[in-house]
């Protein structure tokens, strides 16, 4: 059987077309002067490594990007931020210190990136032993309802909270009290 032509080509389409997706989101929610467009960067971010997820051949976690961070983490985000203030407040920072502090937040990133990457070159890293399983959705559902369950059950009890803490604070809505 023959290969599709520019096959490889597609590929690597498709691969740059998730890294550059994965920049522009987080460029967009880091340096966005409005928080729900910081939000939607984020999003944005999440959907291109859901993408690389997908490509070092893990597509339950492709998945699990999309469905939870993307589809609840954000939507609730953006939840938070329409019930908190109808509108934005007026940013009081001068932008001398907002940069001072931007640099020594990028200053920071760098000394653990380089860190990390000369631990990641240097570093003398055993193979693991025995692989737990084949990474499979079968696999990881068996895992899920046998070996984790305990944990499987507090998650969905600490989700079951969640919602319903959000549907009584949407049910109260944005009153502000009155205070006299």
């Amino acid at each position: 059987m023959t290969s599709f032509p520019a096959a490889s080509l597609i590929t690597l389409a498709l691969f740059v077309f998730c890294l550059v997706t994965l920049a522009v989101g987080a460029v967009v929610a880091v340096f966005s002067s409005r928080l729900i467009r910081s939000v939607c960067g984020l999003a944005v971010c999440c959907i291109g490594l859901a993408g690389l997820y997908y490509f070092l051949q893990s597509p339950f976690l492709a998945l699990m990007e999309i469905l939870i961070y993307v589809g609840a983490v954000c939507v609730t985000i953006v939840f938070a931020v329409m019930l908190a203030e109808p509108d934005e407040p007026v940013r009081t920072e001068k932008s001398g210190s907002t940069l001072a502090w931007g640099g020594l937040a990028l200053l920071t990133a760098a000394v653990i990136f380089a860190a990390l990457v000369w631990l990641g070159i240097n570093g003398k890293w055993s193979a693991p032993t025995k692989l737990e399983g084949d990474g499979s959705i079968a696999a990881i559902g068996q895992a899920l309802l046998t070996r984790y369950s305990l944990a499987f059950e507090v998650i969905s009890l600490a989700l079951l909270v969640a919602i319903l803490g959000a549907l009584v604070i949407a049910k109260s809505g944005r009153a502000q009290p009155n205070f006299k």
